[in-house]
Formats: structure tokens, sequence, C-alpha cells
């Protein structure tokens, strides 16, 4: 017998302001969720994915973003014509959502007990505060956090990545509503807390017969966890189906498009690099905290974010830096650029040990070392142009400010970008454009060796596979040495020579990319490998289609 959807959506219009660059969020969309199925919800950023699940869940930031059509239909309520008060108790009891980034989410400055209790108060349930309290153990329990109790009377601040989201699980499931919506749950996260994180996903949406709408820009993911997909672009769904069909026997241009983007797992061989070494680091040494005791002082947590690191880089080569979260690659990055001091080792570069250089002695150095951070969003001052943001640099190492900008129009040719952008800021531009400024910006300085700390994890499938594209090209364009950080294996496997694989500060494994991917060597390389979303899923070859 045929489950009744729980929700239906039909022919939902979302209107955007005047000023934007197109009329509609989303535009006559229609789709059900069955309870226990897991509906996933695909495309690029700005296809409209979020938009129709802040829809539902009364989020639109009114008046200038509003539902102009269509039905919302829930429990024999049109959601889209109730009031926010009716809205109000509707969220949360009867619809959870899980939010992609935590720590915005959570209440930095308020416990997570404190921060649970609130959920059951908001909606006036005649729970004792005893009754609360057990419930919040329970919940945390849930979810798989060890020690509860200890995680209740902690900040948000004192958690990782993986014990925030399943903290913000826990929120969207308090009250057990009849619909979870889990916008991009997972893309901060490495492959091991990942795997945890949907496992967990899957395992209270099967106990509850929940109907979930999980927004994920991740193939993995979707080959993962999914029943049935919806494939959406510029607002509007271009196809729809089961898991299956979508992702082994795609019909539509566009979702043939993005699955062909989707870096492999597998590694190809590729002859070993010869070139001169550019960079050596031997035995760095980082810890954060501090042992140290006195009268009025007890011994604080040590972490070892690097031990006795080696490795080393060659012109034309790329080494990826592997591991979960905390495993200290990025510490490793920032230590060979000084952004973070270190506590023994050397970083010999062009053979000189930079480390035992003086800020001003190092000066000279920062030209050929530069850095491509994480997040486009951040990383860019809102506040000035792009032209001047590219030009800041070289300006500053004595270059003139006439020759600077020439060579920032040459550079965001290079990058794809048009020299008008130079005029422009960085909230004109998507996430995928800003990264690419980004790269303009650590470019302008001709570097001998770029670090690229998680350069492409927030971007979506087709934008990654571009800026890739980019990277890999610059670097053999320029002779580039180059140390790429990330968590994503798939993209390990397709853009690095080599690899380092990190754990707790150490490296583990290190060894050409072929060889560490199809001959792993250490347990926690295999465990890595086997905690990656969708691994029996191989990539069609759609290139005939």
């Amino acid at each position: 017998m045929t489950k009744d959807a729980i929700l239906k959506i039909s022919n939902l219009t979302v209107s955007l302001p005047s000023r934007a660059e197109r009329p509609y969020a989303v535009e006559d969309v229609s789709f059900e969720v069955f309870p226990g199925e897991i509906l996933c919800i695909v495309g690029e950023s700005g296809s409209g994915k979020s938009m129709s699940s802040n829809a539902v869940m009364g989020l639109l930031p009114k008046p200038q973003v509003y539902i102009s059509q269509g039905e919302i239909l829930f429990e024999g309520q049109d959601l889209a014509q109730i009031s926010d008060r009716e809205m109000q108790k509707i969220r949360g009891s009867k619809i959870g959502m899980i939010f992609q980034e935590p720590m915005t989410a959570l209440n930095p400055v308020m416990k997570v007990s404190k921060q649970l209790e609130e959920v059951f108060k908001s909606h006036h349930l005649k729970l004792s505060r005893k009754q609360i309290k057990a419930k919040i153990i329970e919940m945390l329990d849930d979810v798989g956090l060890p020690d509860p109790k200890i995680i209740g009377n902690s900040f948000p601040f004192e958690l990782s990545g993986g014990q925030r989201q399943r903290v913000m699980i826990a929120m969207a499931l308090a009250l057990e509503p009849t619909i979870l919506i889990a916008d991009e749950p997972t893309t901060a996260l490495d492959v091991t807390t990942q795997a945890q994180i949907l496992k967990l996903i899957a395992a209270l949406q099967q106990k509850r017969d929940m109907g979930v709408i999980f927004i994920t820009h991740d193939f993995g993911v979707v080959a993962e966890i999914a029943d049935r997909v919806i494939v959406m672009q510029f607002g509007k769904i271009v196809e729809q189906g089961s898991a299956d069909q979508i992702l082994n026997r795609p019909k539509h241009p566009y979702t043939r498009k993005l699955i062909s983007t989707v870096p492999h797992l597998g590694a190809q061989k590729k002859a070993p690099v010869t070139s001169d070494v550019v960079v050596t680091v031997k035995g760095l040494n980082k810890t954060y905290g501090d042992a140290s005791t006195g009268w009025f002082k007890k011994a604080g947590r040590v972490v070892h974010a690097s031990k006795d690191v080696n490795l080393e880089i060659r012109k034309g080569e790329t080494l990826g830096l592997v591991g979960e979260s905390g495993s200290g690659k990025s510490t490793v990055g920032r230590c060979i650029i000084r952004l973070h001091s270190s506590d023994s080792g050397e970083v010999l570069f062009d053979g000189e040990d930079i480390l035992k250089l003086t800020n001003a002695q190092m000066m000279p150095m920062r030209k050929q070392i530069q850095m491509i951070f994480q997040d486009p969003y951040a990383s860019l001052n809102p506040r000035r142009k792009i032209g001047d943001i590219i030009t800041e640099g070289p300006t500053i190492h004595g270059i003139p400010k006439a020759e600077s900008w020439k060579r920032a129009e040459e550079l965001l040719e290079i990058v794809g970008l048009d020299k008008v952008a130079l005029k422009r800021y960085p909230h004109e531009f998507s996430g995928g454009q800003r990264q690419r400024i980004g790269i303009a910006r650590a470019l302008a300085m001709d570097p001998k060796l770029l670090i690229a700390d998680e350069a492409v994890s927030a971007l979506d499938v087709s934008v990654q596979a571009q800026v890739l594209k980019l990277l890999d090209d610059i670097k053999n364009k320029m002779d580039l040495a180059m140390l790429f950080v990330t968590h994503d294996l798939r993209v390990a496997a397709q853009v690095c020579d080599k690899i380092a694989v990190m754990k707790l500060g150490e490296i583990v494994e290190y060894g050409n990319t072929y060889d560490v991917f199809h001959n792993p060597q250490h347990a926690y390389t295999k465990s890595l490998l086997d905690a990656v979303p969708g691994k029996q899923w191989k990539v069609p070859d759609l290139s005939g289609v």
C-alpha cells in the first residue's frame, strides 16, 4: 500500500526584489515528501535549493522575498497562507531543520543544555524542569554524543564541528517532527565525521518514520542516502526521479553536466616529478595549550597539532595534505607560511631556513609563498574594491601602482574573469568567482609556493571542477609548487601528485597518490577511504551521451 505524502508542494514561486538578477528564486516548483523516505535536492549555488526549504519553514526574508504563487500543503494546512504565529507552532515541533553551519546557528554564549531547554520552553510544553533535564540527556545520547552531561554543560566553541552538528540534529529532533529538513549539514565536515552524521540521520529517520529533505551539492552523499532526487537549476526543477535513475541514467543535460564534474575516487598513475625541491619541512613541531603547573594553576590540555612533520614539495608538484578535522593539516600550512609560530623544526625554502628569519628578513620571502584561504567570503575585505585587494600586496613590495594594476587585469583574465571586476566589490560576486579572485590575489605576488587551504570545499561540484582545473593549469604554466590541504579525498585523488595523510599531528602515510589510494598501508588511511560517502557508486561515463 502506497503511503500518502506528508508534504505536498504545488507550483511554488518565490519572488525576488526588482533589482535581483532574476525575478524568481524558485519558479513553479512541485514535489512531494513521503514518510520514511530521504529526498535529496541537488543543484549549484543559486539554484533555489535552500530557498525552497526556507519557504517551507517560513524563513524567507520578507517583505523583499516572498511566496507569490503556489501551495505548501502540510497536515491539511497551506503553510504559504498561515500567519507567522501559526507557523511558529509548526516550526520545530512538526517540521525540524538542521542548518549548514552549526557555529552560526548555535548561540556562542549559551551552554548547549540551555539552548536545548529553550526548544521545549518556546513551545510551552507542560514538562517539569526535571523532565526537561532528563529529555536533554536522552536527546544528546540518541545522537551519539559521548558523556551527554559534559556536552550539555559545554559552550558550542568547546565542541568539535561534528559534535556541534550532532547538537543541531538533537535540537531539530527534540520535538519529534514529522519532517526533517537538512540544509548542507555535512559540507564542512571531514569524511569520517560526515559518514557518522549521514548514518545517524538515516537511522533516526527510519526509527521515527520521518520524511527527510536533504539539500546537498555532494553526489557522493546522494549515492549514500537518497531514495529520490530532485535536480534544480535557476529556481526550476529540471529533473526528478529515483536515486538510481538520476545517478546512473540522467536525462537532462544539466544533470549530466553536474555528474560529469564529480571527481572520481580512483587516482591515475602519474610520472614522478623530478624537478628541484622548493620547500623542505624537517621535524616541524607545534603545540597548543600549556601543560605547566604552578601554585595557582592547573595543567591545561595540550594539543600536538604538528608532531615531527617531514615533507618536501618540488617545482610543478602538488602535495596533498589530507586527514580529519583537528589532524593538524591547516596548522602545518600556516606554520610554513609563518602565520603561526612553530615550536621547533626547519622549513627550508630555496635552501634557507625561514623559521630563523626575523620579521624584517621574512618580508621579501612572503612574496614567494602565498596562501588561498578556505572561505572566499571571509578572506576578502568587503569594503575594498577587487582592484585594490589584488594590487595591495605588490604595491607594498614596491611595485608601481600602474604596473600592479596592469598585472591584476592579466590575472583576472587568467582566472576567467573580466577586468571590469577590478572596480566592483566582493559582495557582487558568487562564491566561485570570489575564490577565483582569491587565487588572482595570491598569484599577483608571483609566488614559487602556493598553499591552498581547503580552497574548494565550499564550492559546488561544477565550480569546484573549474577552480581545480584552473589551479592545475596555473601550476603547470608557472611551474609552481603547491601544498593542497583538503579533507575531500575525491578531490585529492584527482589533483595531487603525492599524498601525506595526517592523524593527530603526525604524518602516518606518505607516497605517490596512486599508491596511497590503491594500496593504502596504514589502517587510518584505509578508514578514511572506507568512510568516503557513496564510494560504492562509480561515476558513470556520460561523455558519449
